[in-house]
């Protein structure tokens, strides 16, 4: 049975989203040992399940967690292992804020067996299934694994984010002919773009990619900016997060809507 904070919206065609940072529920036994309630929500992809909200009327298979990075960020390697050898990130049960700003008070360190089991691994066994189910179904399959960041995060990354950052993982993690197509929507819209840039892509996108077993992976980070009204620079609780504009988003979400149906042709063509 499906958990209650697991969305699971299962379709037909070759194209999962994953959706694994745009939770903001922590339980209160946690939220106490948290220094802040807003420090823990700082990070999250805000608004981007409304941001892909047309996914539904593509057919496209749609997993989303609603618990928030800060009680298990299920985009992290569980072995600990740093996706970015030799640069700042956050773990697998972040202890900072992208910022560095300690999440909780002196000796609450969090316990990341039991969260693991009680989210991480619930959430990946419901992205392998899907997986399966969907291969089953087609000679080859997407999985677009959907995030955003704050343009400006000088611990993270120097000067301003471009507004699309595709990762996957250098190539390695689905066709050439897919990246290239990606690529091209996004220099279309006469917005910045890099690919495999600072974000290569993370766990979801490095450990489902498989282009030889019919599992294209691709991971999306945008910049707020692109979508929101953002407050480029420092954020407090009064200017973060911006209210969620449809029109203000309109824009990128058109192009992201091509983008997800270039997955689906893609996905559809005969390899």
């Amino acid at each position: 049975m499906t958990p209650p904070w697991l969305t699971l919206r299962q379709g037909t065609a070759p194209l999962v989203v994953s959706l694994p940072h745009t939770g903001t529920e922590i339980p209160a036994e946690i939220e106490a040992g948290l220094v802040s309630p807003w420090l823990a929500r700082k990070d999250a992809d805000w608004f981007v399940d409304r941001l892909y909200g047309f996914a539904a009327d593509l057919d496209a298979t749609i997993v989303r967690t609603a618990v928030s990075r800060t009680v298990i960020d299920v985009n992290r390697d569980p072995s600990g292992a740093s996706l970015y050898p030799g640069q700042a990130t956050t773990e697998l049960c972040p202890t900072t804020t992208f910022d560095g700003e300690a999440l909780y008070r002196d000796g609450q360190a969090p316990e990341a067996g039991r969260r693991r089991a009680t989210w991480f691994d619930p959430y990946h066994a419901a992205l392998q299934a899907e997986i399966a189910r969907l291969r089953r179904m087609h000679p080859r399959i997407v999985l677009y694994d959907a995030h955003s960041i704050r343009s400006e995060i000088p611990r993270l990354f120097p000067g301003l984010l471009p507004h699309f950052n595709i990762g996957t993982n250098g190539g390695a993690s689905c066709d050439p002919g897919l990246q290239a197509g990606i690529e091209a929507i996004c220099d279309a819209t006469g917005l910045s773009w890099v690919s495999n840039g600072r974000f290569r892509g993370g766990y979801i996108t490095r450990a489902y990619g498989r282009p030889g077993d019919g599992v294209h992976a691709v991971q999306m980070e945008l910049a707020c900016r692109a979508y929101l009204a953002e407050p480029v620079g420092p954020v407090g609780p009064g200017t973060w997060p911006p209210a969620y504009d449809p029109a203000y988003a309109a824009p990128v979400a058109a192009a992201l809507a091509r983008v997800l149906s270039a997955c689906l042709a893609f996905g559809a063509r005969a390899p």
